[in-house]
């Protein structure tokens, strides 16, 4: 006998499998602390308020960098088209193998790779240019060159019109990737630990 209720047993497996993207998020920080820019998963409000701008009936091609345990892929498929395609690229397998167990999409291809490389990424699956391109890896952390390079590729990834989403925590990410980009709008949220800087670059 457990010496629980049934009730009590439910419970306790809810409990278990709600700490698994926590544990595995802090367990990915821990293992590669400057690829991963938070060590808690972005907030709900943060995470509306930085897809509020997408067009989403005209998105067919959407592509995330380091989406970790889903926290912002799981958002963008339910805000998807039937018809779209979201590819996540990280460079951390064990966050690929997480989102590949845990989340059953046929919108969603996973690769384990690096943001440098999203033109090679998207033409080796096929596909052209993307409408969106979301991000919250921390650039102002990166190796040297690393952040500029991502920055290059991505605006050349995107379609004309097409925008690159950013959330940061330090301010300093405008002058890495503004430079490759024709407009920039910036917000500033605070409901999120830590409060968060939200830019949108634009290709025009």
């Amino acid at each position: 006998m457990t010496g629980f209720s049934a009730e009590q047993t439910a419970d306790r497996k809810r409990a278990k499998k709600a700490l698994g993207p926590m544990a595995m998020f802090f367990r990915g920080f821990l293992k590669h602390p400057v690829m991963v820019g938070s060590i808690i998963p972005s907030s709900k409000t943060l995470i509306n308020r930085m897809l509020e701008p997408v067009d989403w009936a005209n998105t067919k091609l959407f592509v995330e960098y380091g989406p970790g345990v889903g926290t912002f892929t799981r958002p963008i498929l339910e805000r998807l088209a039937p018809d779209a395609t979201l590819v996540a690229i990280d460079t951390n397998p064990d966050f690929c193998d997480y989102l590949k167990r845990s989340i059953s999409d046929s919108r969603l291809q996973i690769v384990n790779g690096s943001a440098a490389d999203v033109e090679e990424i998207l033409e080796e699956l096929g596909f052209g240019k993307a409408d969106y391109t979301i991000s919250g890896l921390p650039f102002s952390t990166l190796p040297a060159g690393i952040g500029p390079a991502i920055a290059k590729a991505t605006a050349a990834a995107l379609k004309p019109g097409g925008s690159f989403l950013v959330y940061q925590f330090r301010p300093s990410v405008r002058n890495i990737i503004a430079p490759f980009f024709h407009r920039v709008d910036h917000a500033f949220e605070p409901i999120n630990v830590p409060p968060a800087q939200l830019w949108w670059f634009h290709t025009n």
